[in-house]
């Protein structure tokens, strides 16, 4: 029996380029860049440069560069994750990382497979594409969750500081140099803006209309709201933070609840991908007797779409609005 490895060889190069898409994230921007660092990347900029109008104006540059260049042919679909996900990169440099994993997959596939010219430049380039957005949607998921968890102890903790008898401009810096990020970072550059003269209600309505968040919405509103008419702002942050706790865990559960209909639909989406791969190793002339026929084309569209179909059905089915 005959058995190819070319699938195989196509998955690994896949793999390679997602990983060293985070190799160079992290060589070029150190370790202060990832999420699980205990200190804010906000206070390490600030321990190396000590300037801190100079650290709030990179910081700012980071957060708003990608959604004002999503006008950028095709990087619309990558804006909005890329926002999220905070990526230092600029939205160029991130095409150019795109085009040198599309030049390294297709000397990948040069070398280790057999496929012709066209079809190794065509999966080049998805595979550089698809690698990078695979990264950047990952990295937003996984802050947005960090942010998420982090909120309501933030809050907390502006209410304790506020009850002692801090402004609230000197509550949120409290924050930020006592929360890790990805909300250290954030509120960092809230006070740094506060103590340059912006509204802190403003810089908290843009940090929630950046992050899309509906509880960074609702404590915005509170702020705003506290700054017009008045009242115990504690109280009024106390109220909240037991709130977006209690959210926090409604979506949990809903998630814990929702767990084995999600894994169900990726299993059935992935199975027959996977199921195709393993033909194509194991017995690599499978399809020969029927590839040349003029139906083979027609039902294997047909059979893809319907794929696609269940996919996004899946999804729906399982994504449930709280």
């Amino acid at each position: 029996m005959q058995i190819s490895i070319a699938p195989l060889i196509y998955i690994m190069i896949f793999v390679a380029v997602v990983v060293l898409v985070e190799g160079l994230y992290l060589t070029v921007f150190g370790k202060s860049i990832s999420l699980n660092n205990r200190i804010s990347r906000r206070l390490t900029l600030l321990e190396k440069n000590g300037n801190r109008e100079q650290v709030l104006e990179q910081l700012r540059k980071e957060m708003n560069q990608h959604l004002n260049s999503k006008n950028i042919p095709l990087y619309s679909m990558l804006a909005k994750k890329a926002q999220r996900a905070n990526i230092a990169f600029s939205p160029m440099q991130l095409i150019g990382i795109m085009a040198g994993l599309s030049v390294f997959a297709f000397l990948g596939l040069t070398v280790g497979t057999s496929a012709d010219l066209g079809t190794r430049a065509l999966v080049a380039v998805a595979m550089g594409v698809g690698g990078v957005y695979v990264w950047v949607n990952n990295k937003a998921k996984k802050r947005m969750s960090l942010l998420e968890e982090q909120l309501p102890d933030a809050v907390e903790l502006m209410v304790r500081s506020l009850r002692v008898g801090h402004p609230f401009s000197s509550a949120v810096a409290i924050v930020a140099r006592e929360v890790a990020d990805p909300l250290g970072s954030e509120f960092g550059v809230i006070a740094d803006e506060s103590a340059y003269g912006r509204d802190i209600s403003e810089s908290l309505k843009a940090f929630a209309e950046r992050m899309d968040s509906q509880d960074l919405r609702f404590l915005a509103v509170a702020v705003s709201i506290q700054q017009q008419s008045g009242g115990n702002l504690a109280e009024i942050l106390e109220g909240l933070a037991k709130v977006i706790r209690a959210r926090f865990k409604l979506f949990r559960r809903v998630r814990a609840i929702t767990a084995e209909a999600k894994w169900s639909g990726m299993f059935l989406s992935a199975f027959p991908i996977l199921a195709l791969i393993m033909i194509t190793v194991i017995q690599p002339d499978y399809y020969d007797e029927v590839k040349e026929t003029p139906v083979f084309i027609p039902a294997a569209l047909v059979v893809f779409t319907f794929l696609i179909i269940n996919v996004i059905f899946m999804k729906i089915m399982t994504n449930i609005k709280v």
